[in-house]
């Protein structure tokens, strides 16, 4: 289940407590803990703080360190597993902006060298054209909140500029029915799939498309996002939760592994792209 914002301050505060409790329960003095673990002193303190938050892999060290039994060390895991993901429902940033949204993602994709977006149900907005964007970003539900359309697609236009920073990697794959899954008019749907096509000859973007008839071992189940190795995040309808725990980045980083190794990729990538588009233009007429 999705951890409400409120819930997720108190279980960090009560896991950089029980840390603490923990080393002093111990007698060891901060410094100590931190020559036990390979880390800094400072670490120690703003994570005893709650001014950092440590990974599940910094928590299993502080544990070892520090000889705590087994069951008590698995309750504390839990609870680092758990601080370790962030969840934010789509109200929350239609309240404040969904321009704001395109803003962190902006920022996570200027700190970040590989992205890898795995898209089973719709292209990633790296990749829209304008009105491909406004319609996916307009209110589709009645329970929809209501946003600023324009200024959220205006920030999205500006996030694309990255895609020509070629000190960084994009690696994008799409299922056909994402490419297919006819979201808009026909003329905003070929248009949308031509310019993928385009955006597939840049040298640091990789698309790839998995077609209906591929044999694939494995279900996509979601859309997610890894960025390097630091951090995956997870699109529900609702919302988006972010995991930060290595074993979920890994898992991540396989399954995009996968379900790459079935998709076309470069060149095939490209003429099916095309080919897209020009059914939609034939439909269109």
């Amino acid at each position: 289940m999705p951890i409400e914002p409120e819930t997720q301050a108190q279980e960090r505060k009560d896991l950089a407590g029980a840390l603490r409790s923990l080393r002093r329960a111990a007698g060891l003095s901060g410094e100590r803990l931190a020559g036990r673990c390979n880390m800094s002193q400072t670490k120690i303190s703003r994570i005893e703080t709650g001014r950092a938050l440590p990974t599940v892999m910094d928590v299993e060290r502080i544990l070892k360190a520090l000889a705590v039994p087994g069951e008590v060390a698995d309750e504390i895991l839990r609870l680092a597993r758990r601080a370790n993901v962030d969840y934010a429902s789509w109200r929350t940033y239609a309240r404040v902006g969904l321009h704001q949204k395109q803003a962190e993602l902006k920022a996570l994709e200027s700190s970040s060298r590989v992205m890898r977006h795995f898209l089973p149900a719709i292209p990633t907005g790296l990749l829209h054209v304008r009105d491909y964007a406004t319609a996916t970003l307009s209110p589709t539900v009645e329970s929809d909140p209501a946003r600023d359309v324009t200024r959220a697609v205006n920030a999205r236009m500006e996030r694309q500029k990255i895609l020509d920073d070629t000190s960084r990697s994009f690696y994008f794959l799409m299922t056909e029915q994402a490419v297919r899954w006819r979201r808009a008019p026909w003329e905003v749907m070929a248009a949308q799939c031509a310019h993928m096509a385009k955006v597939n000859e840049k040298p640091n973007v990789h698309l790839g498309v998995i077609p209906h008839d591929a044999e694939v071992p494995g279900t996509p189940m979601n859309i997610f996002v890894v960025y390097d190795d630091r951090l995956v995040t997870v699109e529900l309808f609702s919302g988006e939760v972010v995991q930060r725990d290595p074993r979920d980045i890994s898992q991540h980083l396989g399954l995009f592994d996968l379900f790459w190794e079935h998709a076309l990729t470069g060149e095939a990538a490209t003429a099916f792209l095309t080919d897209s588009a020009q059914a939609f233009m034939r439909q269109r007429n």
